[in-house]
């Protein structure tokens, strides 16, 4: 699927489903930049806090190309429709669909340890201008063992399987499709500066050849195992990557 350009936004989207996107790239002159909340705030006092920090910075709204959320606990289909829903029209009240498009990557999960009492806003990230001519920057956003545009429970890889084979497949699966998404937005895996992987499973088995051993010379960076379920129950294994310059700790 081609990229769409978010002029307001000074970034380019792969679009993914009605919740989010599938991952963006800025545009040229542009960078992505980064934030993690050291304490993550109930997720609709988040969009406040975003939208002050963007105030603060001299960006609008439509900057904003990523977020990162923490759930209690993993959803059903159906409630992750409602929440979803709940959480497309604040995006939609802010004016930053395009087209009636949702461009906006996202990730969320639920932690096994230390899990929040409810939906909580853990980070984002958003367009700042850039000196010179920066590579392009890039979020790819959390996708579990489903195919792409699918939110079925028929179509999870090795359904119910969480055996040492089971779980390969399913990480294989998503290797492939956090690849195809870098690729899609113009990047690759040495682009990538954080890849996340998110799991109650262990990951040992997985790491030496499918993850790390794909990964090439990135592998030597490592990655960051969340203890956390995927959003929706009987989804194992999920993944997101960025490929940025500038982190912050707000």
């Amino acid at each position: 699927m081609p990229l769409t350009d978010h002029p307001a936004g000074n970034y380019r989207f792969l679009p993914g489903i009605a919740p989010y996107s599938c991952g963006v790239a800025s545009a040229p002159g542009f960078e992505i930049v980064h934030a993690t909340l050291q304490q993550p705030l109930p997720y609709r006092a988040g969009f406040e806090r975003i939208a002050r920090h963007l105030a603060e910075c001299g960006r609008p709204k439509a900057a904003l190309c990523g977020i990162e959320l923490r759930s209690p606990r993993p959803y059903s289909f159906a409630g992750f429709a409602v929440f979803n829903a709940e959480y497309a029209t604040i995006l939609r009240d802010w004016g930053v669909f395009v087209g009636g498009v949702n461009p906006v990557p996202r990730t969320n999960v639920a932690p096994l340890v230390g899990a929040p009492s409810e939906p909580v806003l853990y980070g984002f990230s958003y367009t700042m201008p850039a000196a010179g001519n920066p590579a392009p920057t890039i979020i790819v956003a959390g996708g579990g063992e489903l195919p792409e545009g699918v939110l079925a429970r028929e179509a999870i890889v090795a359904l119910g399987d969480t055996s040492p084979h089971g779980m390969a497949a399913k990480a294989a699966f998503v290797m492939d499709l956090m690849e195809n998404r870098l690729r899609a937005l113009g990047g690759d895996w040495p682009h990538a500066t954080a890849i996340n992987v998110y799991t109650v499973h262990p990951i040992d088995g997985l790491l030496p050849r499918l993850i790390l051993g794909r990964i090439g010379s990135t592998a030597i960076h490592g990655v960051h195992w969340h203890y956390s379920r995927p959003p929706i129950d009987e989804i194992e294994f999920e993944m997101d990557l960025r490929c940025v310059r500038t982190e912050i700790r707000l």
